[in-house]
């Protein structure tokens, strides 16, 4: 089975049900919170990113199952006053794992962040997610620090109501 990426079409009921399949896959995940997506997400993502202009999504398909989705956000880099692309979230079916379609769907944003002439792309891991680590490694993403001396740069997050 041929493995293929192809841009996420929100107007695509297809594409729409595979995006929100997916999601809840990750979601159900210990990686992703293990409870699922919401209602609320489940009712109003697909009409919410079809507002924005900054966002970027790929599927993986083997023969017409989707496998695999990364979904990216358009972000600003002040230092090198160019955009930078960001993974919000990347996800491949726990049975399909290992197969390189997590490399495939990073070789997408990558190539999309190049062509919107973007700086860097960015992502968030949880720490002890070791075989997600490796595998951005291997892509060639690393922690960064502008200052050795200042330590590596820290994702944090405050909930808003």
């Amino acid at each position: 089975m041929p493995l293929r990426t192809s841009p996420l079409d929100l107007h695509d009921i297809s594409h729409t049900g595979a995006l929100i399949d997916l999601l809840d896959h990750y979601a159900h995940d210990p990686m992703g919170g293990g409870t699922g997506l919401s209602d609320h997400a489940r009712i109003n993502l697909v009409d919410a990113l079809r507002q924005r202009t900054d966002y970027f999504a790929h599927i993986a398909w083997l023969d017409e199952e989707s496998v695999g989705l990364i979904n990216c956000f358009e972000g600003f880099s002040t230092f090198a006053a160019r955009p930078l692309l960001n993974v919000h979230d990347i996800v491949v079916r726990r049975e399909h794992r290992g197969k390189g379609i997590g490399r495939a769907l990073l070789a997408a944003a990558q190539a999309c962040g190049i062509e919107r002439g973007c700086c860097k792309l960015t992502l968030e891991v949880l720490d002890r997610n070791a075989v997600a680590m490796a595998a951005y490694k291997a892509f060639g993403f690393e922690p960064y620090a502008l200052d050795p001396a200042a330590g590596k740069a820290v994702f944090l997050q405050k909930r808003l109501p």
